[in-house]
């Protein structure tokens, strides 16, 4: 599979990275700060997609990704075509990891047998994923999510990777290259530090040089407290942002009997839902900070000029 991803790869076509930042791109300031707030898990629940649908309309939420497999895709999918303003992207999909709420691939056994465990359903771990399925099956699985985004009528704008399963290991990286190029959208992609820690220090490069746009920072949560702070520590993240495009990624979601059934962080996402709807203290910092909301689509039509 990696001489087949290799080969592909290879034949996309190489673009001339300019010295201007993204961010200078759009037509920015090079001292200009703006953020990407994504809500991810769009689709997974009906709690998910009420959360959703009012942070982009009524609060801070500048876009949101998609779960295809999920079984409340059908609702944010409907919101998404409708609503083709609004940046939705696609949350690649490969695990499944609640115990009692779970969903299949959409390809079936016979196409991706390593993507199903015993029960019928994807694996819970990413772990799992590595073990018994293969990239080529994350390139069939992830093409066939995309493609569904776009035949119900979604606007894509970017891509981004559901616990990480394609940018844990180096062949399913390639596999998410491939993908954000195949169908010409940004993509979430991890900061340089995070690179450099991961041993991975020309993976934005390598992706930037296949003419693919995407964010300068990536900001993931690392509180050991967070479930306790949310709305402290993203003021002390805010406080502090840098100059570019940054990303940060929350689980937004309704605290009600559906969301708790399924999941013991419900409360968290609750709270991450309130700081970036309702919270007046974030809203100012925003303001008084000068930072500029925006979503994935002008990334993505950045991308599309290939200049």
């Amino acid at each position: 599979m990696r001489q087949i991803i290799f080969g592909i790869i290879l034949t996309c076509p190489v673009f001339t990275v300019t010295s201007q930042s993204v961010a200078e791109r759009l037509g920015y300031s090079a001292d200009a700060k703006l953020l990407i707030i994504n809500n991810d898990d769009a689709g997974m629940c009906h709690a998910a997609n009420v959360a959703t649908i009012a942070g982009l309309e009524n609060g801070l939420m500048s876009s949101a990704t998609i779960m295809v497999p999920c079984p409340w895709y059908s609702e944010i999918a409907e919101y998404a075509r409708n609503n083709p303003d609004k940046s939705f992207g696609v949350h690649l999909t490969l695990t499944s990891e609640w115990r009692h709420y779970r969903w299949r691939p959409l390809l079936s056994k016979e196409e991706v047998p390593g993507l199903y465990a015993p029960d019928g359903y994807m694996w819970r771990r990413v772990q799992d994923v590595y073990r018994t399925s293969n990239p080529n099956e994350a390139l069939l699985e992830g093409r066939a999510q995309i493609q569904r985004a776009l035949d119900d009528g979604i606007h894509v704008t970017h891509i981004d990777s559901h616990m990480g399963t394609y940018q844990y290991d180096y062949a399913y990286q390639q596999v998410y290259m491939q993908l954000a190029a195949e169908f010409d959208l940004p993509l979430r992609m991890p900061s340089q530090s995070l690179c450099d820690a991961m041993g991975f220090p020309n993976l934005r490069k390598d992706f930037a040089d296949k003419g693919l746009v995407f964010p300068d920072f990536l900001i993931l949560v690392e509180d050991n407290n967070y479930d306790n702070r949310v709305k402290e520590y993203w003021i002390e993240t805010l406080s502090n942002l840098q100059a570019g495009i940054t990303e940060i990624l929350i689980h937004g979601t309704i605290a009600n009997d559906e969301s708790r059934a399924i999941t013991s962080s419900a409360e968290t996402r609750n709270k991450e839902f309130d700081a970036f709807m309702h919270d007046e203290d974030i809203r100012k910092l925003i303001e008084d900070q000068g930072i500029i909301i925006i979503g994935y689509k002008p990334l993505k039509d950045l991308q599309r000029k290939r200049e």
